[in-house]
């Protein structure tokens, strides 16, 4: 299947609409992934103050209802340990570190959506499964550092180009 092409941000603006009609994503920014936690504001100065002050626990959830995994999932993609999980949960508030990884799985589960013309299912299932181009290594796993998620981001980037991989 070729992926469909959407104007940037469409196709996750689409992807958060679908899953949370209460907090409508308006992408207005260069960080539109953004709205795949929930979060309104788009430009990098509410970034870096939203990562400096933590994410809400909401924020996890809405991530892991969107990417359709297990809490634990989620959580060893961001490198949160379970009793960590279970604090961050009661105290209902993620560190910034915490919150970096969350916005890294969310910037990579965004171009996934976008590589498949806004279709969330496809996008979940290839950051689910090897793939060769990454030696047969499962997207989602490799997200659990930053060279990982660039490695994962630069072969969205040579599919969408129509690189083999």
């Amino acid at each position: 299947m070729v992926p469909t092409v959407k104007a940037k941000g469409e196709a996750v603006a689409e992807a958060a609409d679908e899953y949370d009609e209460a907090t409508p994503a308006t992408p207005s920014g260069q960080h539109e992934y953004l709205s795949l936690l929930g979060l309104r504001s788009f430009d990098t100065a509410s970034l870096l103050k939203r990562l400096e002050e933590g994410l809400s626990y909401a924020a996890f959830e809405r991530l892991k209802n969107r990417l359709d995994v297990t809490s634990r999932e989620l959580a060893d993609a961001a490198l949160i340990p379970p009793r960590t999980l279970a604090r961050r949960r009661k105290a209902g508030r993620m560190q910034p570190d915490e919150s970096d990884r969350l916005v890294r799985v969310s910037r990579v589960f965004a171009r996934a959506i976008e590589l498949y013309g806004g279709d969330v299912e496809a996008a979940r299932s290839w950051l689910m499964h090897p793939v060769l181009g990454l030696g047969n290594a499962v997207p989602l796993e490799m997200l659990k550092s930053e060279v990982g998620a660039r490695e994962v981001e630069k072969i969205i980037h040579q599919i969408e180009h129509g690189v083999v991989i």
